[in-house]
């Protein structure tokens, strides 16, 4: 195992150096030989949380783990060009749901793009984009007309056509990481670049298109997140929700009224924040959630029920430390994740309002 690179990780009342390297200890000793990245071990793996601990490996230098990770991908994706929404123990033998979730699926072209940015290794991104190609092409297999993507995939090959806001959200993203693949490697996808406008449309003035699902931060915040909402209209939105879902001192709530707290969302908002030009809300937004650190493994413990004083779920997730990971090495100017969640070197696709 390499010294993490901690320098961009250390952030005042969050992490010093010697805490940041525990943390990415703390996901390389829950990574399996092959890759795999479960939640902790003994639990399972879904494609989302794996790429999100991959990239924080990235964000601190350890490109050798973060690789093995992205292709363990490469070698266990399904022939549609999807994954499987749980491996038991990132076993790829045990599936235990058999869904093919899109956000998931689409996921994986924002972290080979963090990894490219973090290696300049061509043949890395050779290797993974017929892997982000077939997975851009599940996923918008199940585009809607009014731009919106249908969730889910079920194994008898169903389709789900009901659109959730927080993945299509993510999802936004993720085409506008794989549009800069294909830009780097000069194979243009025009139908990409339409599939991102209509999808941007629906997310900034259609919310009628997606499940009510404005009980959980996640749909809060995720439209800016994902590049979808930006400048003025993030603002206002951020504005909207602020006092519904942060509890200060504590971090964000998961999902209202419930007064349980959660470091995975916390970041997240974090990371938003900071894409926003609100570095400072984003740090007092991180160092809340430092209650939720666990000395002994450097990892987080997923949330925290404040009315009872009680962490729950007792589970340590190496997604959560991801999350943190990644916001941190925002705030630190790591330049790979700053050019990934700030957005600026991202395709924009189809001017969105001029889609109906």
């Amino acid at each position: 195992m390499t010294t993490p690179r901690t320098e961009h990780l250390v952030l005042p009342g969050v992490l010093t150096s010697e805490q940041a390297a525990a943390t990415v200890a703390g996901i390389l000793a829950v990574q399996r030989e092959d890759g795999a990245i479960p939640w902790f071990r003994g639990h399972h793996l879904d494609p989302w949380d794996h790429v999100e601990a991959a990239m924080a490996l990235d964000a601190a230098g350890e490109h050798e783990a973060a690789e093995r990770a992205y292709l363990w991908l490469a070698t266990h994706q399904n022939e549609d060009g999807s994954w499987y929404a749980a491996y038991a123990d990132g076993d790829p033998h045990d599936v235990t749901d058999r869904g093919r979730e899109t956000n998931f699926v689409a996921y994986v072209a924002v972290g080979v793009w963090h990894h490219y940015l973090s290696t300049g290794d061509d043949t890395f991104l050779d290797r993974m984009w017929p892997v982000v190609y077939a997975a851009v092409e599940f996923v918008l297999d199940l585009q809607q007309a009014g731009g919106q993507i249908g969730w889910k995939r079920e194994d008898d090959g169903t389709s789900t056509a009901d659109a959730l806001l927080t993945g299509s959200s993510s999802i936004h993203h993720a085409l506008r990481c794989a549009l800069a693949i294909a830009e780097q490697r000069e194979e243009p996808q025009p139908d990409w670049e339409l599939a991102v406008g209509m999808l941007r449309h629906a997310i900034r003035r259609h919310p009628e298109r997606f499940l009510d699902k404005d009980r959980y931060s996640m749909d809060w915040y995720y439209p800016v997140l994902g590049g979808a909402l930006t400048g003025s209209e993030a603002k206002s939105r951020m504005e909207e929700g602020w006092d519904r879902f942060v509890v200060p001192g504590l971090g964000v709530r998961c999902v209202v009224p419930n007064p349980w707290v959660t470091g995975g969302e916390s970041a997240e908002l974090a990371l938003a924040l900071w894409a926003m030009g609100e570095s400072d809300r984003a740090l007092d937004i991180l160092q809340s959630i430092q209650h939720l650190r666990d000395p002994r493994t450097g990892l987080y413990w997923t949330g925290y029920v404040f009315d009872d004083d009680a962490i729950w779920p007792r589970e340590l997730t190496t997604w959560t430390a991801g999350a943190l990971l990644l916001a941190v090495a925002a705030l630190g100017g790591h330049e790979a994740t700053c050019a990934v969640f700030g957005g600026d070197r991202l395709p924009t696709g189809l001017d969105p309002d001029c889609c109906a």
